[in-house]
């Protein structure tokens, strides 16, 4: 049993894992030992994860959530079995803690102060007068 937070725990067997063999360099080791870790998680079968933190889990996720509401972690940063399986259950729970923190409060638009609208004015009128500085002068006998 996998603790996330105090109300939200995922039982080992709801976790499929898969071992396959690490892409890249490696030699003899990566072409023979399955060291790579795809670790599956259904995250509509779960019971215990409330609905809205299941929802955020979906959006964090991204394009390792499949269609069917299946999340795919797959990790080769390790050499050893064990080392990536231990790695791909440490994003798992890190990736499921941070889906069930309460969203940060909406931001509380605020008006621009008189001082901050005076600067902004200032600036656009010195920019103004430096693009206009720029151009040719004009003739005043015409």
């Amino acid at each position: 049993m996998l603790f996330i937070t105090p109300r939200i725990s995922v039982d080992e067997a709801e976790l499929t894992e898969n071992f396959v063999r690490s892409s890249g360099a490696g030699g003899q080791n990566v072409n023979k030992v399955s060291t790579a870790v795809e670790l599956r998680f259904s995250i509509f079968e779960n019971l215990t994860i409330p609905y809205d933190v299941k929802m955020r889990l979906i959006k964090l996720g991204g394009r390792r959530v499949t269609q069917e509401g299946v999340l795919v972690l797959f990790v080769q940063t390790h050499r050893t079995q064990d080392m990536n399986r231990k790695a791909a259950r440490e994003r798992f729970v890190e990736l499921l803690q941070k889906a069930a923190a309460p969203p940060p409060p909406p931001r509380i638009a605020t008006k621009p102060t008189y001082g901050a609208k005076q600067r902004r004015l200032v600036g656009k009128s010195i920019r103004a007068t430096v693009k206009s500085n720029r151009q040719r002068p004009q003739d005043e006998d015409e």
